[in-house]
């Protein structure tokens, strides 16, 4: 894996005194980086079918949620998994509000039904229904509110990975 630092571009002689930022204001935090396994090489995969049943939402990784595992992390011998998330309201701050990364390859996200407010690196974002995102390898970031019966969909590479709360 190739570790890339931001580069922070030179200031152009043609700004004027009110466009001047400090070195401070422009230079971005860079985001560490995580060990990640491999998975460039896929082992074959097997085809499978996962129907909806409302009995498969099971609690996990976080006490508010509940996920419904689709299937494909066994389908694809441990380099992918994909589940639906559901989150429980109402959004509890002191248990949801845990800044953490994640040590993966790929992580991506698709908003199937009401919104989410989460903070990545810094940056307050609003996920509504039918937007999608994806989280870099250890970008730091965490849920700050959520409405009732917010449900998400989630793919990562590898199937297996760390979760560390900072």
């Amino acid at each position: 894996m190739t570790k890339t630092t931001p580069t922070v571009p030179k200031r152009s002689p043609a700004r004027t005194a009110s466009a001047r930022v400090t070195t401070k204001q422009r230079t971005a935090k860079p985001i560490p980086t995580m060990k990640v396994p491999k998975t460039t090489r896929w082992s074959p995969q097997q085809f499978m079918v996962n129907h909806f049943k409302e009995r498969d939402f099971k609690k996990g990784l976080r006490s508010y949620a509940s996920y419904r595992d689709l299937g494909i992390l066994k389908a694809t011998n441990g380099s992918v998994q994909a589940h639906v998330i559901r989150l429980h309201g109402p959004c509890d701050p002191e248990v949801v509000s845990i800044r953490h990364v994640h040590g993966v390859q790929f992580q991506f996200l698709y908003m199937l039904k009401g919104w989410l407010i989460g903070e990545y690196n810094g940056k307050k974002v609003k996920m509504e229904e039918g937007t999608c995102w994806i989280q870099p390898n250890a970008i730091p970031h965490t849920v700050l509110d959520y409405s009732d019966g917010c449900e998400m969909i989630e793919l990562i590479l590898p199937g297996t990975f760390e979760t560390r709360e900072l």
